[in-house]
């Protein structure tokens, strides 16, 4: 009889501890899950990704601009538009010299994977007008054709306008001699996308490190100029924009040839570093400055490539990008020029860092990646079009001068402003699934098998590598709950 009583109060004390714990569980998961409810069932509380949506705030250092009006605009105006304008028959081809050998070193670079090279297309792809010469007489034998159209100059002169015709003359700011046709090659952009190619090692890091180290060296707080500050911010904001677009297009799996988001990636080259984030804002600015700050001249451009209907239609983009009024009125002048070169140093300082950018831009010469070195080259000469938009021209003020680019300047100018376009989006889009990618990492293989540690460690926000590796052993609650009902 003592045995049975006996029986019958442990199964009720092992009733009231179930109803306990059960208890306690409802009250964890509906903890668990307040978040999701407030999310999915219209709380008027803000969510924790709204929070996060404009996490940087403020001015762009060094520009006109607040990130948060920078991000609508790029979403709301400029990213579509540029996203439209690049693929038209007059932006989709750059002329560009892709065999130069290394001034500074033997190159050794090596791509394991085809994405590395560019690839040839036939000659009677590219406009008809695009193999006009300028001011000489050039063989279409001499216009060699790599994927892409060659891009001679519509010469045609509009006296009363500021686009007197496209010119071939060397950009002060960059290094290529744009004269020599002969050993120029014409690039279809839309074929060659940036993204990963493989190209990864020495030969890479010795690229960067040479740009930082020798031509772009990051100074002291407080103990370098403006100027030398600015070029840093720009050659770091396009390092930024360039392993943007690496992460945002990885090979993920190369056996079976899938391409995707690497966040990880995107997250340890970037996000994690705000200033990082910072730079890219400020060269996108930069770039689109000397864009509208060009507006009358490149708006009386002639994009001719032969085709009536798809030239008006890129003249009308370059009219709605340069013209917007959401822009003009949010953003007018998205970086202010005129307050650098006003020292006494000035024109010394200016003619310093342009040998410094020329050194820059040589240096895309020792890539050892075929299309990182179509890549590079473009952007760097976007940025050195940029430069002598706002700056000079054969280190001169532009002030009594009248502004002449060449098609290929611009072509890479636009280029550009769109690729940090993209960045911008990039990251403002999925810059916070990439931090909680890598800090959202909380529990450990043993927890993943165990749905209850799983509630109790989305509440007490336990860390990766905190909770205990064996699954008999990682899992508190469920050996409490084993305890109770009697589970093996």
């Amino acid at each position: 009889m003592a045995v049975v009583k006996s029986e019958i109060a442990e199964k009720s004390h092992r009733r009231r501890w179930v109803w306990v714990v059960g208890a306690l569980l409802v009250v964890l998961l509906a903890m668990a899950m307040k978040p999701m409810i407030s999310h999915f069932g219209g709380s008027n509380k803000p969510c924790h990704c709204g929070k996060d949506a404009h996490k940087y705030s403020g001015m762009v250092e060094d520009c006109c601009c607040d990130y948060v009006t920078v991000d609508h605009l790029n979403e709301e105006v400029l990213h579509p538009i540029l996203q439209e304008l690049v693929t038209t028959p007059f932006f989709r081809y750059f002329k560009a010299k892709l065999w130069c050998d290394c001034p500074f070193w033997l190159d050794d670079g090596m791509c394991h994977l085809r994405d590395c090279s560019v690839c040839e297309c036939p000659e009677n792809e590219f406009p008809e007008t695009f193999k006009k010469p300028f001011n000489h007489v050039l063989s279409s034998e001499d216009l060699i054709c790599q994927e892409g159209k060659p891009q001679a100059a519509v010469d045609r002169t509009l006296d009363t306008k500021a686009f007197k015709g496209w010119v071939e003359v060397d950009n002060p700011w960059t290094n290529d001699d744009e004269t020599d046709n002969a050993e120029m090659t014409y690039v279809n952009l839309q074929l060659n996308p940036e993204r990963y190619t493989g190209y990864t090692g020495p030969s890479a890091r010795r690229i960067w490190d040479a740009i930082y180290t020798e031509n772009c060296p990051k100074y002291p707080s407080g103990e370098f100029c403006q100027e030398k500050k600015i070029l840093y911010k720009l050659i770091s904001g396009l390092h930024s924009s360039i392993s943007v677009h690496i992460a945002a297009d990885y090979l993920l799996n190369e056996a079976t040839s899938t391409w995707g988001q690497n966040l990880t990636l995107l997250y340890d080259r970037v996000i994690k570093y705000p200033d990082r984030v910072g730079n890219l804002y400020f060269t996108f600015l930069f770039v689109l400055r000397a864009a509208t700050k060009a507006a009358d001249y490149l708006e009386q451009a002639e994009y001719d490539t032969g085709n009536p209907d798809d030239d008006l239609k890129t003249q009308s983009l370059m009219r709605q990008l340069l013209y917007n009024p959401k822009l003009q009125a949010a953003c007018p002048i998205p970086f202010d020029e005129a307050k650098l070169w006003k020292g006494e140093n000035g024109p010394e300082l200016k003619q310093q860092i342009q040998k410094q950018f020329r050194n820059i831009s040589a240096l895309m010469d020792c890539v050892g990646c075929e299309k990182c070195r179509l890549w590079g080259k473009l952007q760097v000469h976007g940025l050195g079009t940029a430069l002598k938009i706002l700056f000079s021209i054969d280190g001169q003020d532009l002030l009594g001068q009248s502004l002449q680019l060449q098609r290929n300047e611009v072509i890479a100018l636009m280029n550009l402003l769109n690729r940090l376009s993209e960045s911008l989006k990039v990251v403002h889009e999925m810059g916070t699934s990439a931090e909680m990618t890598i800090k959202g990492q909380i529990s450990a293989p043993a927890a993943q098998s165990c749905p209850l540690q799983r509630i109790w460690a989305s509440i007490v926000g336990t860390k990766e590598g905190q909770s205990s590796a064996p699954t008999s052993q990682g899992c508190p609650l469920q050996r409490m709950w084993a305890s109770i009902v009697g589970s093996r």
